[in-house]
Parts: C-alpha cells; structure tokens; sequence
C-alpha cells in the first residue's frame, strides 16, 4: 500500500480530501494545529502527527519511517488581509517552510508533489472566466506567497524532477454530505459560514460589502466549488502523476458565477429563515467577478465538479452546522 503524507490534512480542505484517501492508501497527517483540528482526522487508520514543516528533523524521521510515494501540500495561512499587515509570518510559513519540505523529499526520492494553490495569485482579473494562461499578478502576500511556492516547483521539477500538480482553487465552500466534517475556521471570514452563522444567532449579521459593482444585481460575483471535489481533485491529481503526467497547473471552479445576493437568498431557501444583514462599502482589491475556467482539469485529471449548483454546498454545510461538533453548533 502505497503512503502519502498529507501536510495541514486537519484543515477545511486537507481533512475532506484524508476521507477520500484513507481507504486505499497509508495516510500520514502532519499539521501544527494553528487552524486545523484533530477531531477533523476522523478515519482511525490515519496518523496524525502535530508538528510544523520548518522542523526538518521531524519531517525527515517521518519519512524514514514512511517511505513516502507523495506528498499533498494543504499547510498554509490564508487570511488575505492578516498577510498584509503580517507578510513575513505568510512568506515564512507558505513559502519558506515548503522548502525544508521539498529538500527532504529531494533526498529520500519522492517526486509527486500537489500543490493547493489559489486563484489569488492571478490578482485581478483581465478577463473571465479565468484560464491557466492567465497572468498571475497577486495583489496580496497571501497570493504572492503561492505564487513564489508554484515557481519553486517549477525550478524544483526541472533541476530534480520534483513532479507537481498545482491545484488553484476558487471559492471553496460545504462540507462533508454525511455531516461528520466541515468549515470551522477561527476567525471565520467566508460568506456562506457567515451567513449561516447569523441565521443560527452566532453573528451579529453579515455585511455586504458592496453593490455597485458592474454586475446584474451590483454584489460581487464568486466561483464556488464545493470541498469534496476539491478533495476528489487532489486524489485524481495523485492518479495522474502516479501514471507518469507531467507537472501542471489546473484550476478548480465549477465555471459559473454567483453573486453575493444570490447565496444570501439560497441560504434563506436552504434555511427557512432569513439571513439578517447590511450593506457597506467595497473592501479594497475585491475585483467585481472571479469566475474559473476549469476545462484543463478536465483534459488533464479527468476532473468535473459534481456539485455545480451551490445549493448543494450550502444545504451540506447547513446540515453540518445543524449537528453538535464539539459544542460549537447543535440544534
């Protein structure tokens, strides 16, 4: 059976994509557990391992033991806003720590990297729905922090042949359909949890920040892309490189758009209730529409997203929320 070690595996998306994993391969989970959460490692057969990829020592042993076929990188900061008032806590940890990563499977010969990535190292868009040639002009450190690690890969492949599928994803969103594992960040910043949240009573109420954007109802566009198929992405992209695929870069959106209003009346449906809350002005570098093109996924990995209505990802993170998950949310 082949091993995979998994870094940040007991994050939002990291854990979606250990289910899907654990049944078929050795699945090592080595997080610091900054934002992650043990109780998210729900498969008994998964190891896993508090620690920090700048520990190269620790990262080493485990690969000794392991003997790692490939590595899935989740281990990241991703507060857009926190990397701009702190960008050497973003370059240390997504950038730097990587490489001690990266020189360690140098050297015990592990050559199958993938890569969550983001769409924010494409910054603004010059055009939608975005393709990989796109140009990559992040507008934050959190976008430049990915972008420098997918540039590293590339010079990582052609000096050591370091193969790596570099997955940027758009707005991830859902959870788990069987309700055992969902979105739980501290402090939460995403839309839908947002406004779930403050139907359930534990946000004040969701701002809306904007509505004289250029788009039909003047609230933001957004490409979401429930979490399990992002997890089934990462599992297609360790088929592919496993039969020998080239590095790449892929996108993974479901290529339509939906605006902020649009999910604020789908949670109301979803619900039953009302979603309370108020609009504000723009928030700086929030471009009108970010919409994937994700057509390479599918030459490439084989990749569709099965959940193209968002919906579906808001009735699965609500039926999450509806459940008791250490206290935090119950009927």
């Amino acid at each position: 059976m082949n091993s995979i070690l998994i870094t940040g595996g007991a994050g939002y998306i990291g854990s979606h994509t250990v289910r899907q994993l654990a049944s078929n391969y050795q699945v090592v989970v080595i997080d610091n557990l900054v934002y992650g959460h043990k109780d998210a490692i729900v498969d008994s057969n998964v190891l896993l391992v508090e620690g920090d990829l700048g520990d190269t020592e620790l990262v080493r042993s485990l690969f000794t033991e392991y003997g790692f076929d490939a590595v899935i990188h989740f281990a990241a900061y991703a507060y857009v806003g926190e990397s701009v008032t702190e960008p050497a806590k973003y370059y240390q940890n997504n950038t730097a720590a990587p490489l001690n990563l990266l020189d360690v499977m140098n050297e015990f010969n592990c050559k199958k990297f993938i890569f969550s990535s983001t769409c924010a190292t494409y910054g603004n868009p010059i055009y939608v729905p975005i393709d990989e040639k796109h140009p990559q002009a992040p507008i934050n450190p959190y976008g430049q922090s990915k972008l420098m690690l997918e540039k590293i890969l590339m010079d990582y492949d052609y000096a050591y042949g370091i193969k790596s599928v570099r997955l940027r994803y758009f707005n991830a969103c859902g959870a788990s359909q069987d309700a055992v594992i969902g979105e739980d960040h501290d402090p939460e910043t995403h839309l839908i949890p947002l406004a779930l949240m403050s139907v359930k009573g534990e946000f004040p109420q969701l701002t809306v920040f904007g509505t004289d954007y250029p788009t039909p109802d003047g609230t933001c566009i957004r490409d979401y892309i429930h979490v399990e198929d992002l997890g089934r992405a990462h599992v297609l992209a360790y088929d592919y490189l496993t039969s020998g695929g080239d590095s790449l870069s892929c996108n993974l959106g479901t290529g339509r758009g939906v605006s902020v209003k649009e999910i604020i009346d789908t949670c109301k449906e979803v619900t039953g209730q009302e979603v309370p809350h108020i609009y504000g002005e723009r928030r700086a570098g929030d471009p009108p529409e970010l919409v994937a093109d994700p057509t390479l996924a599918k030459e490439k990995l084989g990749w569709v997203a099965k959940h193209k209505d968002v919906k579906d990802s808001i009735q699965d993170a609500w039926n999450w929320m509806e459940k008791a998950h250490g206290g935090r949310y119950a009927k």
